[in-house]
C-alpha cells in the first residue's frame, strides 16, 4: 500500500535537504581547507576534499537517503527526477507532481538558509556573496563555460541521469541496487560537469543556494531549471522507444529501494 502523500512529501524534504546540506556543504566547507599553518609552511596544508570528493558527496547524499526513505517517496529529491518518470508514465498523479515539487524546493531552501548561517558564523567568514556553491554560466561558471555550453551539458547529463534512474527502477533490473547505481551515476555526473556549471542536473539544488550566493546567481537560474527539465523530458519521452521496456505500470512513487 503506497505511504500518505503527507508521508511522502515528508521524505522527499528530507531527502532533498540531505542531498543540499551534503553535497552543497561539501563544496562550501570542505573542497578548498588548510590545516593551520606549521613553521614551515606559513600558508598551511592543503587538505580539502577537492571535486573528486564533492562528486562523492553529492553520491553519497542521494545513495543514502535513496536507501532511507526511497520505500516511502520513490525518492526523486530533485524536480527533473520527477518531471522525468511522469514523463515515462511512471507517476501519474498531476497534483502529487506539484506537491512533490513543492516539498523537494522547500528541503532545498532550508537546508540553504542552514549552509549559509553556518558559513556565516565561521570567524573572519565575511561576506558569502559567490562562495555558496551556486551553478552558473559565463563569469560563473568556474571553467568560464558559455550559457550554451552550460545548456548543453545539463541537458545531456539530466538525461542520463533519468535514463539510469528509469532502468534501475523497472521489475528487469537487480533488487536492491537501483539506489546504488543512481549514487554513482550522479557521482560521475559531478565529475564531469563541476568545472562547467558547478553541476546542477536539479532545479532544487540550484534554487537552494542561488539566493544565498548572490553574484549574478538568481538571474542564471532559469537555466538550470529550464535545461534539466528539458533533458528529463527527453529521457522519459524516449527511454521505450529506445529499451522496447514498457514500465509504465510500475509506480516510482514509494519503491526505488526495491
Amino acid at each position: 500500500m503506497q505511504p500518505a502523500l503527507s508521508k511522502r512529501l515528508g521524505a522527499e524534504l528530507l531527502g532533498t535537504f540531505w542531498l543540499v546540506f551534503g553535497g552543497c556543504g561539501s563544496a562550501i566547507f570542505a573542497a578548498k581547507f588548510y590545516a593551520p599553518a606549521g613553521v614551515a609552511d606559513a600558508q598551511g596544508t592543503e587538505v580539502g576534499i577537492g571535486h573528486l570528493g564533492v562528486s562523492l558527496a553529492f553520491g553519497l547524499t542521494v545513495l543514502t537517503m535513496a536507501y532511507a526513505v526511497g520505500h516511502v517517496s520513490g525518492g526523486h529529491f530533485n524536480p527533473a527526477v520527477t518531471i522525468g518518470l511522469w514523463a515515462a508514465r511512471r507517476f501519474d498523479n498531476v497534483r502529487d507532481l506539484f506537491a512533490y515539487i513543492g516539498a523537494q524546493v522547500v528541503g532545498g531552501l532550508l537546508a540553504g538558509a542552514c549552509l549559509w548561517g553556518l558559513a556565516k558564523s565561521a570567524k573572519g567568514s565575511g561576506s558569502m556573496v559567490g562562495n555558496m556553491a551556486a551553478n552558473g554560466y559565463g563569469d560563473n561558471s568556474p571553467g568560464g563555460y558559455s550559457m550554451w555550453a552550460v545548456l548543453l551539458a545539463e541537458v545531456l547529463l539530466t538525461a542520463f541521469f533519468l535514463f539510469v534512474i528509469l532502468g534501475v527502477t523497472t521489475k528487469h533490473a537487480p533488487a536492491g541496487f537501483g539506489p546504488l547505481a543512481i549514487g554513482l551515476t550522479l557521482t560521475l555526473i559531478h565529475l564531469i560537469s563541476i568545472p562547467i556549471s558547478n553541476t546542477s542536473v536539479n532545479p532544487a539544488r540550484s534554487t537552494a543556494v542561488a539566493f544565498f550566493n548572490g553574484a549574478g546567481a538568481p538571474g542564471q537560474l532559469w537555466l538550470f531549471w529550464v535545461a534539466p527539465i528539458v533533458g528529463a523530458l527527453i529521457a522519459g519521452w524516449s527511454y521505450e522507444a529506445i529499451t522496447g521496456i514498457d514500465a509504465s505500470a510500475e509506480d516510482v512513487s514509494g519503491s526505488l529501494a526495491k
